[in-house]
């Protein structure tokens, strides 16, 4: 009897999770109350969304740790393969393919880049995004190591760099995504190609020479 609620009550989050993540997708999570989420997933419970997840806040960090484990298991095997690597590329690599191999496997359509990239537009849940990615041992290897290879840079610099690379990666998926879901043409013809676009870019980005400015 208990497995059989745990398992109702697994099916049950598993459909809230979908509904809001299309749903904040689409519309921007500002513009999505826990009704529509409820409505969406079939529940005729107007608190399902609630009880089942708390606050707002609580369910998206709950859609992002629902695709957190799959790309960290390829994160684990890309940073095997690299090892001590010196090469800014390499490190680089190591944050972009698992997303979008990721989203290569999920397959068309998704919703999480387009998701992901609504979120960081909140400041607030812009933090639950950033703090989860970066609170992880994988993360800070990967960025340690890109850390050792890449040039002194002044710390505002390193920091807007950061951000740039950030937003090229996020809103780069995203277009790409919603092109998929639209079935309009896209720059790249396969997300690994669209990896090594990104790669490209945030490498040539971090490398870049820094202009002095004046006082």
């Amino acid at each position: 009897m208990r497995a059989g609620r745990a398992e109702q009550a697994g099916h049950t989050q598993e459909l809230i999770l979908t509904a809001a993540e299309r749903l904040f997708a689409e519309q921007g999570v500002s513009s999505v109350s826990n009704r529509q989420v409820g409505e969406a997933a079939g529940q005729g419970n107007n608190f399902a969304v609630g009880y089942h997840f708390g606050s707002k806040a609580d369910l998206v960090r709950a859609i992002v740790r629902r695709h957190a484990e799959p790309m960290d298991l390829l994160r684990a095997r890309m940073l095997a393969g690299i090892g001590d690597s010196v090469e800014v590329r390499d490190w680089v690599g190591c944050l972009v393919r698992p997303f979008t191999e990721h989203l290569a496997v999920v397959g068309s359509p998704t919703w999480y880049a387009r998701f992901g990239a609504q979120v960081m537009t909140d400041p607030v849940l812009r933090r639950i995004i950033i703090d989860d990615a970066l609170g992880t041992e994988l993360m800070r290897r990967i960025l340690d190591g890109l850390d050792r290879c890449l040039p002194s840079l002044p710390p505002p610099v390193r920091a807007e760099r950061g951000d740039m690379a950030r937003n090229l990666m996020s809103h780069t998926c995203a277009e790409r995504e919603r092109a998929l879901a639209e079935g309009t043409p896209t720059p790249r013809a396969s997300w690994d190609d669209t990896a090594t676009g990104l790669i490209d870019a945030i490498v040539g980005l971090w490398l870049a020479p820094v202009t002095a400015t004046g006082a």
